[in-house]
């Protein structure tokens, strides 16, 4: 693929960006080739080295907001028409309502996830408390003379323990899941306006 392939595939690609966004991007990578090129490199090697154009069509929504891309996607492109404007107007109780409430539904399940995340890592911390304590609690009786107690509260001191040692990998694991999967929903959103746009 050569420079001019490359660059017009890359434009369709992002096709659903911000004019201004497209061309910032195309004269970046441009000039990246060209300088490649001025080193020795053909303009095939200079192309490859950058890397496919899906990988850098992800690598630029990944720095895009999403804000900004949902705002280009639903501006109007034309002044819209008298009919269309009452329609929308006259239509406002109906749709306003189930987009609030589609929104609400995103947002409670969101809510609910990172509940679940916080809600286990308590558990992880109220563990490493508890092994802290206990062992406090151990010495106390030891002072003391109370050697059963002692023993007992060492035992709940290793178990504690124990348990906050296997669950730490499990509350890192869920963690980088909900984060992936989050990143993974938010590029989704955004292919899917891109791929919109692009479509046409």
């Amino acid at each position: 693929m050569n420079k001019k392939e490359f660059l017009s595939e890359l434009k369709t690609k992002l096709s659903g960006l911000p004019q201004i966004d497209i061309d910032e991007r195309l004269g970046f990578y441009s000039e990246i080739i060209d300088d490649r090129v001025e080193e020795g490199l053909s303009e095939e090697e200079a192309v490859s080295g950058i890397g496919s154009v899906d990988d850098v069509v992800s690598q630029i929504l990944g720095e895009f907001p999403l804000s900004k891309l949902v705002k280009e996607r639903v501006r109007s492109k034309r002044r819209l028409r008298g009919w269309e404007i009452i329609l929308i107007v006259l239509g406002f109780p109906v749709w306003f309502p189930l987009l609030m409430a589609a929104l609400s539904v995103i947002l409670a399940g969101y809510i609910t996830v990172w509940s679940v995340i916080i809600s286990i890592w308590a558990v992880e911390f109220a563990l490493l408390a508890g092994s802290i304590s206990s062992i406090i609690s151990t010495v106390v009786f030891l002072s003391q003379g109370n050697i059963l107690p002692a023993v007992a509260m060492l035992g709940i001191c290793f178990i504690c323990a124990g348990l906050s040692i296997y669950m730490i990998f499990g509350c890192m694991a869920v963690t980088k899941g909900v984060f992936m999967l989050t990143k993974k929903i938010v590029m989704g959103t955004k292919y899917l306006f891109i791929g919109k746009e692009s479509s046409k």
